[in-house]
């Protein structure tokens, strides 16, 4: 992308419509300027090829070639940032969107409101990101066998883990790599705060749950988490834990920025859970999670991050490590395995193997 020059976008939607909204309100945010507009899948790729530009927004149903079979064409001969803008009736399909290499989804937004003003953050924070183009196409190949890994062993009874994780953009392909490795009897409960807009959690939660043996689910009031069980926070409430141990929902404040707050649970669990939390924080722009990341180091709990060359966004976790609040970098592939042995090992004993590189 050369420096100064207005971002450029093709956007793609069936709906003449909807591509008038859209295309007025980039218009109006002032930097951006619409190369091309589609009305099909197949359209959406001439004009990707001819105009090479920095961002595509794409609507999920189209006629001629759907949204998922245009990503998955363009991802595999002129990769480029995509930004899904779909209705959230097509929450499960949008998360298949990003499998196929779109980096983000978000509803179709409305005229003078919170949803447009996202809709052109995402557009800036987007455009330009390096997309590598794939090599082979994606197979429907079965799932990775989930196994257990090789434990050192302690004199120390085991103790109840929690496992925290932060993510953003990148996250939802970051989670399913992460939780498609992980065994059915893994031993402690899983929260997690990610990034979306509002209406895509349930969405989120049955992609998750075709790709994990274990059970994901949306989070709800007073539950007591359990092992095995992976719970996503809404993106209209802030997850925390309670002192009892409990999840509890906060209302989202206007003033909020980001939703869900990766900072509100971590910093809770840091507090409740101390030594026995296991922080990780994933790709992600901004710096939600990092505070809460210190804070579960500083409890004594372990603390991950997903490395830089496997982020999409190396954002909230550089932030994460420049604070010194992480134990140890990981690339994405190697956290499900580091996450296996952490569990199984008393807090204080796996605590001094990640400090020393073990």
């Amino acid at each position: 992308m050369i420096k100064n020059r207005p971002l450029r976008l093709v956007v793609a939607d069936d709906s003449a419509l909807a591509r008038q909204l859209l295309v007025a309100l980039l218009e109006q945010a002032g930097g951006i300027e619409v190369v091309g507009e589609a009305a099909d899948g197949q359209q959406a790729i001439e004009l990707v090829r001819r105009h090479q530009p920095d961002l595509l927004t794409l609507d999920l149903n189209m006629p001629v070639m759907d949204g998922l079979q245009t990503i998955a064409t363009l991802m595999h001969t002129k990769a480029l940032p995509i930004l899904v803008v779909s209705s959230e009736a097509d929450a499960q399909r949008a998360y298949q969107a990003l499998e196929l290499g779109a980096l983000e989804v978000i509803p179709k937004p409305e005229v003078s409101t919170a949803e447009a003003e996202e809709f052109i953050r995402q557009v800036r924070l987007l455009a330009g990101i390096p997309m590598i183009t794939r090599t082979r196409r994606a197979s429907a190949a079965p799932l990775p066998v989930a196994h257990s890994v090789a434990l050192l062993p302690s004199s120390q009874p085991q103790t109840q883990r929690l496992v925290v994780i932060a993510s953003s953009t990148g996250g939802p392909q970051a989670l399913a790599l992460i939780l498609r490795q992980l065994p059915a009897d893994f031993p402690a409960p899983i929260l997690i705060a990610q990034h979306m807009s509002d209406g895509f959690v349930e969405g989120l939660a049955l992609w998750l749950n075709s790709h994990t043996p274990l059970h994901v689910s949306v989070a709800e009031d007073g539950q007591l988490p359990c092992a095995g069980q992976v719970y996503l926070s809404p993106s209209e409430s802030h997850l925390v834990v309670s002192q009892q141990g409990h999840l509890a929902l906060l209302a989202r404040q206007q003033k909020d920025i980001y939703r869900p707050s990766c900072d509100a649970l971590l910093l809770s669990v840091a507090e409740v859970f101390q030594q026995r939390a296991i922080g990780v924080i994933l790709t992600g722009m901004g710096q939600d999670g990092a505070a809460g990341l210190l804070a579960v180091h500083q409890a004594g709990g372990l603390t991950l991050a997903q490395d830089e060359a496997s982020s999409v966004i190396f954002g909230m976790n550089q932030q994460a490590i420049e604070r010194g609040g992480v134990d140890q970098v990981l690339p994405v592939t190697a956290l499900a395995e580091a996450l296996q042995v952490a569990v199984r090992q008393t807090p204080a004993l796996y605590r001094l193997m990640a400090c020393q590189g073990g």
